[in-house]
């Protein structure tokens, strides 16, 4: 996710790249075709350019829309892992012997039922961008048997499912009375809704057809302009085409880096940090003083 700052207009024109580039050439082509080699058959300026720019917007909006929609859903399922995260840690750590008897056993017992909500967090990340979990989890391995994950296809599933054996430990021992329990199993069960909403997205892509028509009619669109402007802005219409395209040719990209925001790019949803402020906020809730540090931004860009 890029981080909010003032303009950079070199990233600006940079977003675009090679398309607007692309552009900007063939506009000089239709003028040194029509002013100097007197081609006056290119130039078309009875093309009705506000109305084809109206429906194309249009369409452009309507896209956009849906992938933002999906972008802020995405980030939404997250917050929603982050809020019970903590909901989980909380009730963990607080489970109590009958008697309110301290042991040994039980305080591993709280440390490995937070830890293994850490590892989830960031084994979720990792399954979302197709990566291997297991290097992110090894840090765990003090409490977290990393070694039985190899091979498994859904490793943030198949935690959850030990996270679900150890609280009937819990249970079984007389550390969690069945409305703790309860409590806890329903935490489960909300973190199991989340992440597969966020399998849902990353599994469903948008439709074909909200990819593939809107960025050809905005092509064809870039390609009439200078057509339509050169007769009106002669030597200038390489300043008003390029202009004029590049923002139909932002908009069109910026739909398309918001399809997917577990694609592991600049414009997704900041897993990194994010699952790194679980694990911090778990950990303090453990007790624990030598903490990770937040993800911090890499030239602008908060991974």
């Amino acid at each position: 996710m890029i981080v909010p700052k003032g303009p950079d207009l070199i990233r600006m024109v940079q977003y675009t790249g090679k398309p607007l580039l692309l552009l900007a050439l063939y506009d000089v082509c239709v003028v040194v075709a029509v002013k100097l080699l007197h081609w006056d058959w290119v130039a078309l300026p009875h093309i009705p350019l506000a109305l084809y720019g109206s429906a194309i917007g249009l369409i452009l909006g309507f896209r956009n829309q849906s992938a933002y929609a999906r972008w802020w859903e995405a980030r939404t399922l997250w917050g929603s892992i982050v809020n019970n995260a903590r909901s989980w840690a909380r009730q963990t750590v607080t489970l109590r012997a009958p008697g309110n008897v301290e042991s040994p056993e039980l305080h591993a017992m709280r440390t490995r039922l937070v830890y293994y909500q850490i590892a989830f967090v960031h084994a979720l990340r990792t399954h979302l961008r197709k990566q291997d979990p297991l290097p992110a989890l090894a840090p765990f391995a003090a409490h977290v048997d990393i070694e039985s994950l190899r091979g498994q296809n859904n490793v943030p599933l198949t935690l959850q499912l030990r996270m679900g054996d150890l609280l009937q430990q819990c249970k079984h021992n007389g550390w969690a009375d069945p409305l703790e329990w309860q409590a806890l199993d329903n935490t489960l069960n909300d973190l199991a809704d989340a992440q597969g909403g966020t399998e849902r997205i990353k599994n469903t892509p948008m439709p074909k057809q909200y990819d593939y028509f809107p960025r050809l009619f905005t092509h064809i669109y870039c390609m009439l302009l200078p057509l339509a402007l050169v007769t009106s802005m002669g030597w200038f219409t390489p300043l008003g085409s390029t202009l004029v395209g590049f923002i139909f040719l932002t908009l069109d990209k910026i739909g398309r880096d918001l399809e997917d925001p577990f694609d592991n790019t600049v414009y997704d949803v900041p897993l990194n940090s994010i699952t790194r402020s679980i694990e911090i906020n778990l950990r303090q809730m453990l007790g624990e003083t030598e903490l990770p540090q937040p993800e911090a931004p890499i030239r602008g860009v908060l991974w």
